[in-house]
């Protein structure tokens, strides 16, 4: 690690240490410090309880806490009155619920910072494959779509696309974002939630799908879009510069528009323009134009799911060490990853050609009627899919017009159509922009960038349930079992990071990124997001052939307070809150 990151973990240690000391003395709790001066043991409280009324409506018991900042374990119990935890160690007095965690770790809810379940709530209110999977908030808007608003104009169209997913007769009767926000924070929902303002549907908004950069004016009025939605409490501002309208999109506007979450102290996430390109050129350009964003503007810049894939296999070492020296530079930068070799998306933004889909998607189906640019788009697909190993390498997620295919690999689609792999494809994107699952990545990339202590942990995928609605589709099993996974693969089975490590990446440095103050560790005042779960044996079971299943070993998870999990089971409760402010 860097001289700037070891003074940088030096200061959170001596503040979580101040933290805790302020704490223990607030609640009147004796403390102990390591030979590293690390406090390693919160000894005994007495509550004592006076009248009839229990102290606590939640004791957990007996735990092994990790409170989330990287400290040492400890054995523990933790107390709960309304939202808040209110004292931690070892506490006596009456509670109307007790946990036995015995044996178990009780951590932080686990705070995923890159999903798309901008509306699955409104589908189904109990969604949760996330919630089994230990996850107590996500932060939705990525990729430069906040596909729930504002619907106007063309933007209106993904969330149509993405709705056609799932077997449902749900429409949004809104076109604004604060109207979206309102909704959000009135439906039930599992978990909280947590909104950004995506550039794509700003873009969509105003220029619809023209290739040009927009007029003063036009320019104006999309900063005006952004500015109402931080307004309305979305916490960041993203993009996703692969994938249409972002490609059409200079650096100068995305700098424009990203000023507004800069001047708020927010968030700058970013899909960047490319994680490959020959020789490393475009993943690292793509780098360079992130970091030059926050440069420009002061927002944190946070990489989204970070990878090398195709031919920048090998390099991720390069990549972690240009991230570092930006930090060196005064660039607030740091990225998430999910632990899987295999990404997912639209074939409009991942594997067809960029100049094939231009305008709109009547004309890019034009292209596709037209023999000469058919061929050259099938000549493109080739290459394309041989850089990152060949067409066995691509697997159907969500056809709603061919679902036969779903979940099948592109040459098996190519048998059952009689055609060759590349010809397979543009029929799939005839008929639909087929989501695909792409194994574009190597294990040892993903191994040291999930190793890295600027590298949060996150899912890229949805609030799903293995019933109803959305249960539709053959999802990447990310949507499932991201933590799961981590916690086996990577503290488990392959040892790169201790387990206090792995759920700081999974609790209080998500919570930094996008600037929640009492979320994201387990302390006295924070609100009671909380997983307890078997530290031996939880693990994902979700598979690229059968994601639609839970992952195993998550005991007790609750949402401010409430329980959402009980003895391994979902319970139906929905508390989750939308948070607008930093304390909420």
């Amino acid at each position: 690690m860097s001289d700037t990151l070891a003074k940088s973990s030096l200061a959170q240690s001596n503040s979580r240490r101040e933290f805790l000391l302020k704490s223990a003395a607030l609640f009147g709790v004796a403390t102990m410090a390591g030979a590293d001066d690390q406090l390693v043991a919160l000894p005994t409280l007495n509550q004592r309880v006076s009248g009839r009324e229990p102290a606590f409506d939640v004791l957990i018991r007996n735990g092994r806490v990790i409170d989330g900042t990287g400290s040492p374990v400890v054995l523990s119990d933790v107390a709960i009155a309304g939202d808040k935890i209110v004292a931690v160690g070892k506490l006596e007095g009456a509670a109307k619920e007790t946990i036995d965690a015995t044996g178990l770790v009780v951590t932080p809810g686990f705070i995923d910072l890159h999903t798309h379940s901008d509306f699955q709530f409104f589908i189904d209110s109990t969604a949760d494959s996330k919630i089994m999977d230990g996850v107590t908030l996500e932060l939705v808007g990525n990729c430069g779509f906040s596909f729930c608003g504002p619907l106007l104009g063309k933007s209106r169209e993904d969330i149509d696309t993405r709705i056609a997913w799932y077997p449902t007769n749900w429409r949004p009767d809104w076109t604004s974002f604060a109207s979206y926000m309102d909704a959000l924070e009135k439906t039930g929902k599992t978990l909280n939630v947590v909104t950004q303002i995506g550039h794509g549907t700003v873009r969509k908004a105003v220029l619809g799908m023209e290739t040009r950069s927009p007029d003063p004016g036009e320019l104006k009025r999309m900063q005006s879009l952004v500015a109402e939605a931080l307004d309305a409490g979305a916490r960041g501002f993203s993009s996703g510069l692969s994938m249409t309208p972002g490609i059409f999109t200079m650096t100068s506007e995305v700098i424009a528009l990203a000023s507004g979450a800069g001047k708020r102290g927010l968030t700058y996430s970013t899909h960047s323009r490319d994680s490959g390109g020959e020789g490393g050129a475009g993943l690292y350009a793509a780098l360079e134009e992130a970091l030059e964003v926050g440069r420009r503007t002061g927002a944190k810049v946070q990489v989204s799911h970070l990878k090398c894939t195709g031919s920048t296999r090998g390099t991720s070492a390069k990549l972690l060490r240009r991230i570092e020296e930006a930090r060196e530079e005064g660039v607030n930068v740091a990225a998430d990853q999910y632990p899987y070799i295999a990404a997912s998306g639209q074939m409009s933004g991942n594997v067809y050609p960029r100049w094939a889909v231009e305008g709109s998607r009547e004309k890019a189906l034009e292209r596709a009627r037209d023999a000469e640019l058919r061929a050259k788009i099938k000549a493109h697909l080739t290459t394309q899919v041989t850089d990152i190993g060949g067409f066995d390498r691509l697997m159907v997620a969500s056809h709603p017009v061919e679902p036969k295919y779903q979940g099948m690999s592109i040459p098996d689609v190519a048998k059952d159509m009689g055609c060759e792999p590349a010809e397979a494809l543009v029929r799939l994107f005839e008929r639909y922009d087929t989501h695909l699952i792409i194994f574009g990545m190597a294990e040892a990339d993903v191994n040291r960038i999930a190793a890295h202590p600027l590298v949060a942990v996150a899912s890229d995928g949805n609030s799903l349930k293995t019933t109803g609605p959305l249960s539709a589709g053959n999802p990447h099993p990310r949507s499932y079992g991201t933590y799961g996974r981590f916690l086996r693969l990577m503290v488990r089975e392959r040892k790169l990071v201790s387990l206090e490590e792995a759920v700081r990446k999974m609790t209080s440095l998500p919570a930094e990124r996008i600037g929640l103050t009492r979320r994201g560790r387990i302390a006295p005042g924070y609100f009671a997001d909380v997983a307890v779960f078997n530290g031996d044996a939880f693990t994902d079971r979700a598979t690229f052939t059968q994601p639609h299943q839970y992952s195993l070993g998550m005991e007790h998870v609750l949402v401010n307070g409430k329980p959402v999990v009980s003895h391994g089971k979902p319970n139906g409760a929905t508390p989750g809150r939308l948070v607008r402010l930093a304390g909420e």
